[in-house]
């Protein structure tokens, strides 16, 4: 390794193998306690096991921050050889991640901790962006002070199918469960980018079809603020033609050198359920 930096994240950026590999990042996978059994987010549990076992018990996830002691002995294996270490966690609006990783970098040299301020590839965006700076020979430091002033122009946001998940898991009320499933409304969540807190936007009438057209649209169409560079369609499950159908969408409102498809890990999956999926990209 050419760089004495080492570039990690909270499993919950979602960035999938593929761009894990190419931008050299290590995980910390989430813990995820599912029926009284601990496991790893994507390690030994993976989403369509959680909906599964929500099919048959009605039983949904918890998920448990990575605490300071574990952070502690994670950054070891690299600061003990003298390696400096950028760790991104999710927005702290979501979890007590960002402060339990901050604890454990004040008690270690050169460890970087990074509140992404956001959720699944709305992280992964920002992780991309220090691994760039890794590779073009900036110092830690500097990198994660241009990275963490970059979170408010990482954009998030996810057409849920179903209130079901959000439901069950305390997030929003039955009233509104049953309001959107009579009305055949889709709502839009909206990540805060201040601080990765979900709030729910703009509600679409209809088909999943129809609803993830309009959502595209509505998030693409004549915009000059977004960077051309990159988009990911973060997915938590959901069919390849609606798949296609956004990826069609997302290339004919904008000009991007890359699209990348990636699905969900556990967290986002078991808070929304399956056919939920995002664009997220980072404005200029």
């Amino acid at each position: 390794m050419s760089s004495h930096i080492i570039l990690s994240a909270d499993s919950t950026c979602d960035l999938g193998d593929e761009l894990r590999a190419r931008y050299n990042v290590q995980y910390y996978p989430f813990h995820v306690i599912l029926d009284g059994e601990t496991y790893a987010d994507g390690v030994d549990l993976m989403p369509d096991q959680i909906y599964e076992v929500y099919r048959e018990k009605k039983i949904l996830p918890k998920t448990a921050a990575i605490n300071t002691a574990e952070y502690v002995e994670y950054f070891k294996q690299w600061t003990d050889q003298g390696y400096e270490v950028i760790h991104f966690t999710l927005g702290s609006g979501l979890s007590a991640t960002y402060n339990n990783c901050r604890l454990a970098a004040q008690e270690l040299p050169g460890v970087y901790a990074i509140d992404s301020r956001n959720l699944s590839t709305g992280s992964g965006l920002l992780v991309i962006e220090a691994a760039e700076r890794i590779a073009a020979g900036m110092p830690a430091a500097q990198i994660a002070e241009e990275v963490q002033a970059l979170t408010s122009h990482s954009q998030a946001s996810f057409i849920i199918d179903t209130l079901e998940f959000l439901y069950k898991g305390g997030r929003c009320s039955a009233l509104a469960m049953l309001g959107a499933n009579m009305l055949q409304l889709k709502p839009c969540i909206e990540v805060d980018n201040s601080s990765g807190a979900m709030n729910v936007g703009k509600k679409y009438r209809g088909s999943l079809e129809k609803a993830l057209s309009q959502y595209v649209k509505d998030k693409l169409e004549g915009r000059t603020d977004i960077r051309s560079d990159r988009i990911f369609i973060t997915h938590s499950g959901i069919s390849q033609e609606r798949i296609d159908l956004v990826k069609k969408l997302v290339k004919q409102y904008g000009d991007f050198k890359e699209i990348f498809v990636t699905r969900a890990g556990c967290t986002i999956s078991s808070h929304c359920g399956p056919n939920t999926l995002g664009v997220l990209f980072m404005t200029k």
